[in-house]
């Protein structure tokens, strides 16, 4: 009898007693252990659940694109390419648009993350451009800039011819001096990138740069001035033209990081000079060969296609004493509306005018 008290004694205390919830239940707080008395234990603080999901933010939402977009980018209109490799991380770009630089201290001491770093940035063009300057007396009469990138990067991917090289074995070049040499020899294929920048890397000089230089090859600048100067000289301009073929973002280059301060490091450079690493080229041809040789291929068109296009856009702009850029929008309207075309020559006025 005794121990059937006992038994329905125990049963009654267990029923009395709530079930010990697990880790993770609980309406109110989800988080926690029951103990002996009832009370709970509170969860550590880095176990506490986020508030209830209302929406991304809009920072985060744009952080994933960016995370998420790799690989070449497409704009209606332009070339297909990864533009964020003209604005890398931790670069500078220059005033002229000519340049971008760093000093990142990992990019002087790791040769992996140097000569990755390399073959990604010359996987995209320099910007080539047609500058055409007229004016009297230091006065400006035109000042046009025609962008030629989009003629060095097919629509078919296939179809590219842009490459990566090293300095040649009788080149001369900046191999680690202060100026020109032809030694060392470290291999002027492809492979040789990782060669010159295990070299750059080893380099104990206080001051040292490595550069990597975007070229654009077979493009026929003296045909294209020749054709714009016969262009201008038939509207009876008397001014003084030039003509010019500028590159932006043509140029990148890594230097080890300041010891000291920029002033000291430029003071360095002055006394002691740098060690100068011009030894990889990304080079973009216009065409397989130069204008007028055998079996010529051009990207996307001959320099004289492209002058028919532009022709007309080049002449109404200059009659109108533009200052600024040619784009699409002039192509259009020579060719919706006939602008360029038969259009009346401009009365330069005397030149003593723009005394």
């Amino acid at each position: 009898m005794d121990q059937q008290i006992g038994i329905v004694s125990e049963k009654a205390a267990q029923a009395a007693t709530p079930p010990r919830r697990p880790v993770g239940a609980g309406p109110s707080n989800p988080r926690y252990t029951e103990l002996s008395g009832g009370a709970p234990e509170p969860a550590p603080a880095q176990q506490h659940e986020p508030p209830p999901y209302s929406g991304p933010s809009s920072s985060a939402t744009d952080s994933r694109r960016s995370t998420a977009a790799k690989g070449p980018q497409h704009y209606p209109g332009l070339p297909v390419l990864d533009y964020r490799l003209y604005s890398p991380v931790m670069f500078e770009l220059s005033a002229d648009s000519t340049l971008i630089s760093t000093k990142a201290t990992y990019l002087s001491e790791n040769v992996k993350a140097l000569s990755s770093l390399i073959r990604s940035l010359a996987t995209v063009p320099p910007k080539p451009q047609i500058l055409i300057h007229g004016s009297r007396n230091r006065r400006v009469d035109f000042s046009v800039r025609l962008n030629l990138m989009s003629l060095l990067v097919p629509d078919n991917p296939s179809d590219r011819m842009d490459y990566l090289r090293c300095v040649a074995k009788d080149e001369m070049a900046y191999r680690g001096g202060n100026e020109p040499s032809l030694k060392p020899e470290l291999g002027a294929s492809e492979d040789g990138v990782e060669a010159w920048c295990a070299r750059y890397v080893k380099d104990q000089s206080s001051v040292k740069v490595f550069t990597l230089e975007r070229i654009v090859a077979n493009l026929d600048h003296n045909w294209i001035e020749g054709q714009i100067r016969s262009l201008i000289a038939a509207t009876n301009y008397k001014g003084l033209v030039t003509v010019q073929f500028p590159v932006t973002h043509a140029r990148v280059t890594i230097q080890n990081p300041d010891k000291v301060n920029k002033f000291f490091t430029s003071v360095t450079a002055l006394f002691s000079g740098k060690a100068n690493y011009e030894v990889v080229k990304s080079v973009w041809p216009f065409a397989n060969a130069k204008n007028g040789e055998h079996g010529r291929k051009c990207i996307s068109q001959s320099e004289k296609v492209w002058w028919e296009e532009w022709r007309d856009p080049i002449k109404y702009a200059i009659s109108q004493k533009r200052q600024g850029w040619i784009t699409n929008e002039d192509k259009l309207e020579c060719i919706m509306e006939s602008k360029g075309k038969g259009t009346t020559l401009v009365d330069w006025g005397l030149e003593e005018e723009y005394y």
